[in-house]
């Protein structure tokens, strides 16, 4: 077994984390949560998204929060484009990577972007053409890739069905998101298996919620494979406005305490990451959603 000597961590908790707050998060207070990310070590991070204020009121000001960020060298910042008007917006906000998503469910696909999984692969295959011309690198996500609130569970052909669209439509990476938080390690590795037979062991990432408390079992499955990349929230943000009862993603800091301990290097000072989920969670008026950040929070308390 031959486990990743680094791994690199994309913290998606001002997009992924944010999107689903019920009470507004007021721009500089995400501008606040990006430098911190990026002054503990983070250099890959999902700032925001480019979509309709109407279906996603609180990433309105995804513009503004572009623009107010304090850019570092190093770091990669980018943005959910899901049709060529989101990317359109985009492009003055000069991301260095934009994210497209298909589902693996169909009713999901329906109920979340209101079409079919073929028709959001021809909406995404001129978005993605147009980064590509533009040398803005593209990522894809797949979606319901072991489970679905609508469908029950998802067949690992349909992520290698997904898989072969994106990488038909010059998709350069993609990563695997058990977005309701249903998947256990077996179910994560074949989904995973599935879209590594389109895409290189380098050109994959984990996307794991934890609605069932499995997604550190479902990280260390997939560390298992090679897996080295891996989308995490800072505090355990995150829930999805489509799939009722899923809870965030696995906090970024429980996954490098786990790595930390393992000898795997992730560039992270744990500490600062910390004090990033709590600057977040101080202002959403609750506990970070993270056990590593209880733990160490309560030692410092004592």
């Amino acid at each position: 077994m031959q486990l990743p000597s680094k791994v690199k961590i994309v913290d998606v908790g001002p997009r992924d984390g944010l999107q689903n707050e019920k009470g507004e998060v007021p721009a500089e207070i995400k501008i606040g949560l990006v430098h911190r990310l990026q002054d503990a070590g983070l250099t890959e991070i999902e700032v925001t998204s480019f979509v309709s204020p109407k279906w996603v009121p609180q990433m309105a000001d995804a513009a503004q929060v572009m623009a107010g960020i304090e850019r570092k060298s190093g770091v990669r910042y980018s943005v959910l484009t899901p049709n060529m008007k989101g990317f359109e917006a985009a492009v003055a906000s000069r991301p260095d990577e934009i994210v497209v998503f298909a589902a693996a469910s169909e009713a999901f696909s329906q109920r979340n972007i209101n079409c079919s999984i073929a028709e959001s692969i021809e909406r995404f295959a001129p978005v993605v053409a147009a980064a590509k011309a533009q040398g803005i690198f593209v990522r894809g996500a797949i979606s319901c890739a072991v489970g679905c609130p609508y469908e029950g569970e998802v067949a690992p052909e349909r992520v290698e069905m997904v898989a072969r669209l994106l990488k038909g439509i010059g998709v350069q990476h993609v990563g695997v998101a058990d977005t309701i938080g249903v998947g256990t390690p077996l179910k994560v590795q074949r989904a995973m298996e599935a879209a590594l037979k389109h895409y290189g062991i380098d050109d994959v990432s984990g996307h794991y919620h934890d609605t069932y408390g499995q997604a550190l079992g479902n990280t260390l499955a997939s560390l298992e494979m090679g897996v080295w990349q891996y989308d995490t929230s800072s505090a355990g943000l995150g829930g999805c406005p489509y799939a009722k009862g899923a809870t965030g993603n696995v906090a970024t800091e429980d996954v490098v305490y786990m790595l930390h301990g393992m000898g795997i290097d992730t560039g992270i000072d744990l500490d600062k990451l910390i004090d990033a989920g709590k600057y977040i969670s101080d202002f959403l008026g609750r506990k970070p959603n993270s056990r590593a950040s209880t733990a160490i929070l309560n030692k410092r308390a004592g």
